[in-house]
């Protein structure tokens, strides 16, 4: 075999080889940091909002009442910008994630290998996605969460610093996208990437408002470990 068939050859397994040590670092540190807790900031905290952790099996949403005493999030997300304009919806959830991957995969079934690439490489854009609901049921795939007024002003300001607004101040929805009848998009802050998922999104509004949370993790099992479920 010729000399430069060898060296070639020799390059390429070693890239393979790191390639795939990569991919394995990144799986252990994964699990491991996932589960390295960062504790509550006030235990002893007094319960004046409820607000609920949500996974569909993949994606985190972080689930809010509509309205209270601290903020009415249909002055600046109006009802009229879903579908259903539904105006009985009691709660919004909030995810956050690579924008082409949120309006170009409605199912799994959609999606494409070139969506995926971009999203895990930087080279996206994000989108903040709002889905509304009548109410919450606790189970396996839905956690409540009690707050303080002080921690969900906190939780509140992580979410809208995490909107990208247009020159007026003003929220900027996606029109003509959405997944049913009672949700919608908006331009978001921030770049997706295979080591700032939609989870690690909602992980960090968790450590933002000092409830208790991963270190890291990109994905919702560490989150939702964390919480024994």
């Amino acid at each position: 075999m010729p000399l430069f068939i060898q060296h070639t050859a020799r390059v390429l397994g070693y890239v393979l080889i790191g390639f795939f040590a990569l991919i394995a670092l990144y799986f252990v540190a994964a699990l491991v940091l996932s589960r390295i807790p960062v504790a509550k900031a006030t235990p002893d905290a007094p319960t004046d909002v409820t607000v609920y952790l949500h996974t569909n099996g993949v994606h985190t949403d972080i689930v809010l009442p509509i309205r209270n005493s601290q903020i009415d999030w249909s002055q600046s997300l109006p009802i009229a910008n879903i579908p259903s304009q539904d105006s009985t919806m009691r709660y919004i959830a909030f995810g956050w994630g690579d924008k082409g991957f949120y309006l170009d995969t409605p199912t799994w079934a959609d999606l494409k290998f070139s969506t995926a690439f971009v999203a895990a490489f930087w080279l996206g854009s994000a989108a903040m996605h709002t889905t509304y609901f009548h109410s919450m049921t606790p189970g396996p795939n839905t956690i409540p969460l009690q707050l303080s007024r002080a921690e969900y002003a906190q939780l509140i300001a992580y979410i809208q610093r995490s909107f990208a607004l247009n020159a007026a101040g003003q929220v900027q929805h996606i029109q003509g996208h959405s997944y049913g009848r009672d949700d919608a998009f908006y331009e978001a802050h921030r770049v997706y990437s295979f080591l700032y998922t939609c989870n690690t999104w909602t992980n960090n509004a968790l450590k933002a408002s000092g409830q208790k949370a991963c270190l890291w993790t990109p994905s919702d099992k560490g989150i939702f470990h964390l919480y024994g479920r």
